[in-house]
């Protein structure tokens, strides 16, 4: 220590100075919370400097855990069948966990990243997409170092590998061989801010339903159309995904957008035990329904006093704050 402090000085001092505060400040570690998801290392180092890069690759081979099970969730005559898919299990499952439009510019290609579950992929095989029910067999499947890209010979469990698509899959969806399963654990939260989208040339109308409908599909946005009619509505937790949406509609797409404030601050997505209910409560709100980027029922309203209103009036329709990306709504408000 004596011989760092005369070597670097004051800089030394400094350092620990701001070592003790940063590990006064942290629990100690605890590998077991790591894993529970319940603590998170943070670590300090500069990629330009190239000070610190090796301890954190090293760490993450240490630390990262193997691939574990994971609970399918399937609705079957509106009720869960749950079951526990293992990494040993032969049949192949994953689940798409990042839909990425745009990578390559020169092609408009869309990549489907999956995150294999259990068995194991190889190149031809028939694989469904559970939400849809449909067979694919994709033709292009490769992984990703950086932006080198190399076609998969095979995937086992805990490998991500990405799917080359033109449509057909969404955010969230579990695809197999085969197996009936339905992976959940990507929850869309709802939206706090609203904006109306207004297009500033009518001819790029195509290029602006396109668009809108990949970013919301990616999950970049929640995208919403009123039953009503009029323009898109585009619902955020924070200002900067306007932003970023705006800015890829005019890069991506060519569709120059002009975001207007409207009046809904929240939403909630709707469902009810029977379609009766359901349709009186269309009904009597047809001007706060709309449907988002998966087709799910949602109410827009402007305060939360709205939703207690709705709920006192209408205390059979149930009021979700969140859903999963698959589509299946999850807790009451």
């Amino acid at each position: 220590v004596d011989n760092l402090r005369a070597r670097f000085g004051d800089a030394f001092d400094t350092a620990m100075e701001s070592l003790e505060l940063a590990v006064g400040a942290s629990p100690s570690w605890d590998h077991q919370a790591f894993l529970a998801g319940k603590l998170t290392p943070v670590f300090f180092g500069s990629g330009v400097n190239n000070f610190g890069v090796m301890e954190v690759l090293d760490a993450l081979v240490d630390m990262s855990p193997p691939p574990g099970p994971r609970t399918s969730t399937l609705q079957v005559n509106k009720q869960p069948v749950v079951k526990t898919v293992e990494p040993a299990d032969k049949g192949f499952s994953g689940v798409v966990f990042k839909v990425q439009a745009n990578m390559d510019a020169n092609h408009r290609d869309r990549i489907a990243f999956v995150r294999v579950a259990s068995g194991r992929y190889t190149p031809g095989m028939k694989l469904r997409v559970q939400r849809t029910g449909k067979d694919m067999r994709p033709t292009s499947v490769v992984t990703f170092m950086s932006q080198r890209r190399e076609a998969v010979e095979e995937a086992y469990a805990g490998d991500i590998i990405g799917f080359t698509i033109h449509g057909g899959v969404q955010l969230g969806d579990t695809i197999t061989d085969g197996a009936a399963l339905q992976f959940t654990g990507l929850p869309f939260f709802a939206p706090e801010m609203f904006m109306t989208v207004v297009l500033k040339n009518p001819l790029r109308t195509k290029q602006l339903q396109q668009g809108l409908a990949q970013l919301g599909e990616e999950g970049a946005i929640q995208v919403f159309k009123p039953d009503a009619g009029g323009n898109m509505l585009l619902g955020a937790i924070g200002q900067l995904q306007f932003e970023v949406v705006q800015h890829r509609l005019k890069a991506e797409y060519d569709a120059d957008i002009r975001l207007e404030a409207c009046q809904y601050t929240g939403a909630r997505w709707i469902t009810a035990d029977t379609p009766a209910e359901l349709r009186e409560f269309e009904n009597a709100y047809v001007l706060r329904m709309a449907h988002d980027a998966a087709g799910t029922l949602a109410y827009l309203c402007t305060s939360p006093y709205d939703v207690r209103l709705a709920q006192e009036r209408f205390p059979k329709i149930h009021f979700h704050p969140l859903r999963e990306h698959a589509g299946l709504s999850l807790h009451n408000s």
